[in-house]
């Protein structure tokens, strides 16, 4: 009796214990099982505990793993459909880069791994859902973007009116004054007179010498100039007017007690510098291909550095043997290299040589190369530095919103249903 209620219970806990799996949302014509959902909330749930982050309800955190892995099958699926493909040899070449950062070897990497709980060839399909994710977001959203000139130029201006970056900018100033209690006339004829002086700055006339014939502003001999001002500096009666203006804009008129204002921003500048070494250099650029090996690109190379040792023109070599028709053309001259502009091994080479002296053949990604290093200076690039934030800042604005638009998109067109309330 006694064994056959040990019997009956074990069988029983077996019973009660035994998962069932079951689907908990439908995307399209897959489906995501709960047991993929337990899966990834343990993942979150470890990620936010090891950053120190507070847990949101079990039931909230579980609506947002769904909703995200949701997200991530109907991208899936779309990479599927346009043909986003992540061969073995990238997805190893990038498992291999991961393990190197973290100073393990491939095996020992898999090994920690598997000690953690992690099945390996899981952890392969997720990198690769990544990759995928990463290059099919590359190819529908983030080549699309652009920013132009135009955006970056008002990016700047309005950095600058908003006091975000040390800027001071030169204004330049008509005052056609009104007497004491004018006359509606007196108004009629002094605001005539200002329009006609503004049309005519507009059609180019020269604002200084306006400004000393016309004006009657306390700095009318100096050509209206105000001089260099922070923009918390300006009067208030210009502050609202300048958000609007660019460097060389002259302004609508602008009334106040004692007459007819025309402001210009005839300059702007900031504190901000960015001194760098620049290099002028050129090169003379060997590249292996299906008829020429590495090796007999080398020899080249240093047939050519032979030839410029014995007094042959480095630009005519470089016309004439030259694999790289951008440089080419001009007798190999690269022009001013900023620092980073070029590959690394390159740039290494570059920075190690004094101006004057004719390097050996080295090897880049793009072949073999004899290079020259012309002469070096300092250079202000503040403006090129203050320009590429800015675009950078740009693009990034651009594309967090190009990035919503694009999942919603998505998910509007996809057939999703939930199932996580079903028993």
């Amino acid at each position: 009796m006694l064994g056959l209620l040990t019997l009956f219970l074990f069988q029983s806990n077996a019973y009660c214990y035994v998962p069932l799996d079951r689907i908990v949302a439908v995307v399209n014509d897959d489906v995501i099982m709960q047991s993929e959902l337990e899966t990834k909330i343990r993942t979150v749930r470890g990620q936010l505990q090891q950053q120190g982050t507070q847990l949101p309800p079990a039931s909230i955190l579980e609506r947002q793993v769904l909703d995200k892995m949701v997200q991530t099958r109907i991208q899936l699926q779309i990479a599927q459909r346009t043909g986003v493909k992540v061969d073995d040899e990238s997805l190893n070449r990038t498992i291999s880069n991961i393990a190197s950062e973290n100073q393990v070897s491939l095996s020992q990497f898999r090994e920690i791994l598997e000690q953690d709980g992690y099945n390996y060839e899981r952890f392969r399909e997720d990198i690769r859902n990544e990759i995928t994710l990463s290059q099919l977001r590359k190819r529908q959203v983030d080549n699309r973007i652009v920013v132009t000139e135009k955006e970056i130029d008002n990016f700047l201006v309005n950095q600058e009116f908003q006091g975000t970056t040390q800027t001071e900018i030169q204004i330049s100033h008509i005052l056609l004054a009104l007497p004491s209690a004018a006359t509606p006339d007196e108004l009629a004829q002094v605001r005539q007179v200002a329009h006609q002086v503004r049309e005519d700055l507009l059609s180019g006339a020269d604002f200084a010498d306006t400004a000393k014939t016309t004006s009657d502003g306390g700095n009318a001999e100096n050509g209206g100039d105000l001089g260099w001002r922070k923009m918390e500096d300006v009067p208030s009666l210009f502050a609202d007017y300048l958000p609007d203006m660019e460097k060389g804009d002259i302004s609508e008129l602008i009334q106040s007690p004692s007459g007819f204002h025309i402001i210009k921003i005839s300059n702007i500048r900031s504190d901000e510098k960015n001194i760098v070494q620049q290099t002028h250099a050129r090169h003379i650029l060997i590249k292996p291909d299906d008829l020429i090996s590495s090796t007999q690109a080398r020899d080249k190379a240093e047939q050519l550095k032979v030839r410029i040792e014995n007094g042959d023109d480095f630009a005519l070599l470089a016309k004439g043997n030259s694999d790289d028709p951008g440089s080419a053309i001009k007798g190999g001259d690269l022009g001013w290299q900023t620092p980073g502009a070029l590959v690394p091994e390159f740039q290494k080479a570059m920075d190690s040589m004094e101006p004057g002296l004719v390097s050996k053949p080295f090897k880049t990604d793009y072949g073999w190369h004899i290079l020259e290093v012309i002469e070096r200076r300092e250079h202000d690039n503040s403006e090129s530095v203050k320009r590429a934030k800015a675009r950078y800042a740009i693009r990034n604005r651009k594309l967090e919103e190009a990035m919503q638009n694009w999942t919603r998109q998505l998910r509007d067109e996809a057939y999703v249903e939930y199932r996580l309330d079903e028993i």
